[in-house]
């Protein structure tokens, strides 16, 4: 276990003559510290730099007049004091949650703001161009719409409602499965041209792949079952942590790539593969805070979701695999790619 000397000064000038009532600012920094177990990690999350949160969490302790955490080389510990202090932010942290509620539920019906947080992939070519639709018809609404590929937790309002494609672990939030997307191999043609068409799984250890690593893709995971034992730089020649970054190195020809069979629909010039055994798929969660429900304009925004991602309507959402090239057949609606419209051609084009 460190002692207060191993950061740097004597006991009693840490702690200061005294304690003093800490805000909840520094309070929420120590709970995310706890939480995430690292300075590194729970800075990356709050956005600072480990040095800053290390000087909040000083600036706590000398607050509070005893130390709450020690530093391990596997990340830190609470000290007795520190555990207990951590029960106690957790309750300021649901009181301070119980304000923001208490508030909502005296505005207005449809005013105020809805938080949504997405995936990017679902933020930048599915929900966000159709956002447009769910505005006009409220248009007092403000939408905040946070698209990453870290799910948010909605038990600490850091969004109203939250889709991802991980299913919830924590019994209090409340969840629906959406549907299903199915990620397939595919690639331009001009990389075709160059590189032919891989026909198995072999055949792809001859190719280059582009590939997003990121939270909830378990690319990793996809990596080692289709290629056991072989390490990523051997075929990976483009990775990202980004959608859309990844969707134009496809496009343009960077590699063979992951997406999902709805962008086919969009109309990208981008030939999917059939090779056995690479397609994987994904169940979609929404998920929100038992509170949020009973505020009418989240409610609306919940149902507005559940209808964008109908497998009735949407045929790439449903639980069995389509083929991109089947799909046309069994989509009914109004042409995808008129989401882009009043948009640079280039962009439009997804080409």
């Amino acid at each position: 276990m460190h002692t207060i000397v191993n950061r740097g000064g004597p006991q009693d000038a840490h702690l200061g003559a005294g304690p003093v009532a800490p805000d909840w600012e520094a309070v929420r920094t120590f709970l995310e510290l706890v939480r995430y177990g690292s300075f590194r990690s729970a800075a990356e999350r709050l956005g600072l730099s480990p040095n800053a949160l290390r000087r909040k969490i000083e600036d706590l302790e000398r607050s509070l007049g005893m130390i709450l955490v020690t530093r391990h080389v596997d990340g830190i510990r609470t000290t007795a004091e520190g555990a207990e202090i951590f029960l106690a932010a957790k309750k300021m942290e649901e009181a301070a949650f119980g304000l923001v509620r208490a508030r909502d539920r005296t505005l207005p019906e449809m005013n105020g703001e809805v938080r949504l947080a997405v995936t990017e992939a679902f933020g930048t070519f599915w929900l966000g161009p159709r956002l447009v639709e769910f505005q006009r018809a409220y248009p007092k609404l403000v939408v905040d719409l946070a698209c990453a590929m870290r799910s948010a937790d909605v038990l600490r309002l850091e969004a109203d409602v939250a889709i991802q494609l991980t299913r919830p672990t924590n019994p209090d939030v409340k969840m629906v499965r959406l549907g299903r997307i199915h990620s397939m191999p595919a690639a331009a043609p001009s990389y075709l041209d160059v590189y032919g068409t891989p026909k198995t799984i072999d055949d792809i250890r001859n190719h280059r792949l582009a590939v997003q690593f990121a939270d909830q893709t378990q690319s990793y995971q996809f990596f080692e079952q289709l290629f056991p034992g072989t390490p990523p730089a051997e075929l990976v020649k483009f990775s990202t942590n980004n959608s859309t970054a990844l969707l134009w190195a496809i496009i343009k020809g960077a590699g063979i790539g992951w997406s999902p069979t709805y962008v086919h629909a969009m109309g990208p010039r981008m030939v999917p593969l059939d090779i056995e055994g690479t397609v994987f798929p994904f169940d979609i969660w929404l998920t929100y805070h038992p509170d949020a429900a009973r505020l009418p304009r989240v409610r609306r925004l919940i149902d507005w979701i559940v209808e964008n991602f109908d497998p009735k309507s949407f045929p790439w959402f449903r639980d069995e695999f389509i083929h991109p090239r089947d799909l046309p057949g069994q989509y009914h609606g109004p042409p995808l790619i008129n989401l882009f419209e009043g948009r640079d051609p280039e962009l439009a084009r997804l080409d």
